[in-house]
């Protein structure tokens, strides 16, 4: 019973921020490279503008593009450092949201056809970073340590 105890303590403090850390490299990489997709690349934004839902359809495709593009180089070293890491990650949220809703929704599930299983996996992975903070091992712990814990004890 000992073993469980220990196995059930350990999931709970390193082992969960062991696996923040985990999502958060993960999916630093993975936003990471489509910023650097986007920003050596053409802005295609402009073919899909009426797709965008309201109120992005209201800006241009450039502005969106370099929001997008932005957000896609900047969030991702913050998620590294777990710096601001809940609301880096609502907003990489937002814009996977709205990539759902413009590009891949109606393509069906499969990813062979632009479809939005990506941007779902995507979404699950965000969900805990925005739920539980970035961990013990970030600069979000470091400089605001227990204050930012209260907020998921609050919740609970």
């Amino acid at each position: 019973m000992n073993k469980a105890n220990n196995l059930a303590r350990f999931s709970e403090t390193w082992g969960k921020d062991i696996a923040l850390l985990g999502l958060r490299f993960f999916l630093a990489y993975e936003f990471l490279e489509s910023g650097l997709e986007k920003w050596g690349g053409q802005n295609w934004f402009a073919d899909i503008q009426d797709s965008f839902p309201f109120p992005l359809n209201l800006f241009s495709a450039d502005f969106n593009w370099t929001v997008a593009m932005g957000a896609e180089l900047i969030i991702p070293a913050l998620l590294i450092v777990g710096l601001f890491g809940r609301w880096g990650a609502l907003i990489l949220m937002v814009i996977t949201g709205v990539a759902w809703y413009a590009v891949h929704g109606g393509n069906g599930y499969n990813v062979c056809n632009n479809g939005y299983k990506m941007a779902l996996i995507y979404l699950v992975a965000l969900l805990p970073l925005v739920l539980q903070g970035v961990g013990r091992f970030s600069l979000d712990y470091v400089l605001f340590g227990k204050k930012n814990n209260r907020l998921s004890e609050q919740a609970v």
